[in-house]
């Protein structure tokens, strides 16, 4: 019974703390307004009880006061709603109904205006769990038959077939391919698999049928492991509190405290003549109420949004905004975050005779019948060139190693190295030593040969940003420590972290590895911002103090994960952002000192008879209002203009 009358009590409070009932207090308010100044015109006699503020009082005061008791006797936390509550109960004790419905409409505001600021979308979660694959193809004793991915046991066989997703981690036992683990690692290569090479569970077999044996199933399997780490991270993030009730457990003994000594001295040194010495008390608590510094993060959380949505930067949260303000490591990702995620023809390598034309295109005339990414670059960057491209006989294609193809009579082979060599090509000289060069950059290397030998190898890379550099160099003059953070391997993270000018780089990272990289960083003192685009960057985005997602181009679990998005993937407004967020917390820190100065000045006044309960609830009105001015003047700063001067 007890547990259904609270639960009304609760729904009654969410109902009034809306945004329509607060607009509706609001008009009340409003016209009381407007009848105490025609009262003190025309001198006119109207009973307190009938003022318009009183519906103020119920709509706002009413979510103020069960807030109150229910801190106070359920969570044992003394807030400042409790004070606020004091503040407003005691003005309608002296019939002062617009004071009470003054303070409880600016704390009504104060709070709608934050939960805007706070609200985080939960999507990202949701769309990660969607990824998990339902079904798997077990092969029994009597054939292969499609059952539920939960009901797969370690130890069992099972088949994947090329386009479908790998339904558990496992082991390959039969078969070779090149599996898409983008999902997994955030690079765009896939990776050659063959027997005894291990799988993870949600990756993609892009080539053709291969049998495995499962390791790590259900709740062990590593996509689970990485849902487990986002929400891990997801939970570990409170709402942001307010100031004011952070300071709360002081701020309302004090208050009552001041209040209960102005009454008495009041009462024994001036008298109580019109009740004075409660008058006097009761301005203490109303002025002491703290509206403005409850204003003070909200608004200028929102005006710094405004400002960074101009730009192309959506700030989801006041946390972010805060965090981000704080921030003074930034972690990148590089595939897609620091790189555009493209592999492109880079280096075209000849041994012998034959010239770069000849050699892509012979290349090209053979990969373009293979699905394989790194053919179908060769392809498009000849396609691109203008080249003729012979006729092509006899395709074959050796899942996860290469293709052959014969051109003109001349038997062509396009792969790796191991595929050349059991294709019975020799290797040596040159052909060794050149192709190693383009490994040590983070290339991916295609051989070409035929029967007699290597004509020539053709690199493929990534591209660095073109803001890249700039964009980290100006980073570092911010005061930011700039690492890079990604599953790439060692050398490709060595070399892109160098043109980027990042003098830390840890290569090779699963999802729970990068989370384990920002803790670690965490724990050296730093506030990490980490910015990635990937399904595998989510868990990282989560567990760094904010996380900033390439939108547009990134995953949209990414950038659900995320506190933070560059809406057109534009890395270089990352300084521009740094310094927003900064400001905005410079803002929000002068805002709360300069409310606290004026609620000091107003509660001396109280104290000596100078303010009353309406006076004092104009001037600590006019405290909110320099607030949301300070705000204001934040939303227009030329903060962009001064990132690009750096």
């Amino acid at each position: 019974m007890l547990q259904k009358v609270n639960a009304r009590l609760a729904q009654a409070a969410d109902f009034l703390a809306g945004l329509k009932m607060t607009i509706v207090s609001g008009v009340f308010l409003a016209f009381s307004l407007a009848l105490l100044i025609a009262k003190n015109f025309a001198e006119l006699n109207i009973s307190p009880w009938l003022d318009p503020a009183l519906v103020t009082v119920v709509i706002s005061g009413y979510p103020l006061l069960y807030l109150a008791l229910y801190r106070l006797i359920r969570q044992r936390w003394v807030s400042s709603a409790l004070l606020i509550t004091v503040a407003m109960i005691a003005s309608l004790c002296l019939a002062e109904v617009f004071a009470a419905g003054e303070v409880a409409f600016i704390m009504a505001i104060g709070a709608i205006l934050e939960d805007k600021t706070a609200e985080r979308a939960k999507k990202g979660l949701n769309n990660l769990i969607k990824l998990t694959p339902q079904t798997g193809r077990v092969i029994f004793e009597d054939g292969e038959r499609i059952i539920p991915a939960a009901e797969i046991k370690s130890g069992m066989k099972f088949r994947v077939l090329a386009g479908e997703t790998i339904p558990v981690d496992g082991k390959i036992i039969s078969g070779a391919t090149s599996v898409d683990q983008s999902v997994m690692t955030g690079e765009s290569l896939p990776v050659d698999k063959g027997e005894g090479d291990e799988v993870f569970c949600g990756t993609m077999n892009c080539y053709g049928a291969v049998d495995m044996i499962a390791t790590n199933v259900g709740e062990d399997s590593s996509l689970q492991k990485m849902i487990r780490l986002l929400r891990d991270a997801e939970n570990k993030k409170a709402p942001m509190q307010r100031i004011a009730d952070k300071w709360a457990t002081w701020l309302v003994p004090v208050a009552v405290a001041i209040a209960v000594i102005t009454g008495i001295v009041t009462y024994f040194v001036v008298g109580n003549e019109n009740n004075a010495a409660l008058i006097r008390a009761v301005t203490v608590l109303v002025v002491f109420c703290p509206c403005a510094l409850v204003l003070a993060t909200p608004t200028a959380v929102m005006a710094g949004i405004g400002q960074a949505t101009k730009y192309g930067v959506l700030i989801k949260s006041g946390e972010a905004m805060e965090s981000m303000g704080r921030a003074n490591c930034i972690a990148f990702d590089k595939t897609g975050t620091l790189t555009l995620g493209k592999l492109t023809v880079s280096d075209v390598l000849t041994f012998g005779d034959i010239s770069e034309s000849q050699l892509l295109a012979k290349t090209a005339a053979i990969e373009s019948r293979s699905e394989h990414p790194l053919g179908k670059a060769v392809a498009a960057y000849a396609k691109e060139r203008g080249l003729a491209l012979p006729e092509v006989e006899n395709f074959a294609m050796t899942a996860g190693r290469g293709v052959s193809g014969s051109i003109g009579g001349e038997i062509c082979y396009c792969g790796s190295r191991r595929y050349l060599e059991e294709c019975g090509v020799a290797f040596g000289g040159e052909n060794d030593d050149a192709p190693e060069r383009l490994r040590k950059e983070g290339k991916a290397v295609i051989f070409v040969a035929n029967q007699e030998g290597v004509l020539g190898a053709i690199g493929l890379s990534d591209t660095l940003r073109p803001a890249a550099k700039e964009t980290v160099r100006k980073l570092k003059k911010l005061g930011c420590e700039v690492v890079l953070l990604t599953g790439d391997h060692r050398a490709t993270a060595q070399y892109f972290a160098g043109q980027a000018g990042i003098a830390n780089a840890k290569a090779e990272l699963l999802p729970q590895d990068k989370v384990t990289a920002v803790e670690q960083l965490q724990k050296q003192g730093y506030d990490v911002c980490m910015i990635g685009d990937g399904v595998n960057d989510a868990p990282a985005l989560k567990a760094a103090d904010v996380g900033v997602a390439m939108g547009g181009e990134g995953s949209d679990i990414a950038a659900e994960a995320a506190g933070i998005a560059l809406i057109g993937g534009d890395i270089e407004k990352l300084p521009y952002l740094c310094m927003l967020a900064r400001a905005t917390l410079k803002t929000i820190r002068f805002s709360i000192a300069l409310s606290m100065t004026i609620n000091l000045a107003a509660i001396v006044l109280s104290s000596l008879g100078l303010l009353t309960p309406i006076t004092g609830a104009i001037v600590h009105n006019a405290g909110a209002v320099f607030v949301v001015l300070i705000a204001a003047l934040l939303y227009d700063r030329k903060l962009f203009a001064a990132a690009e001067k750096l």
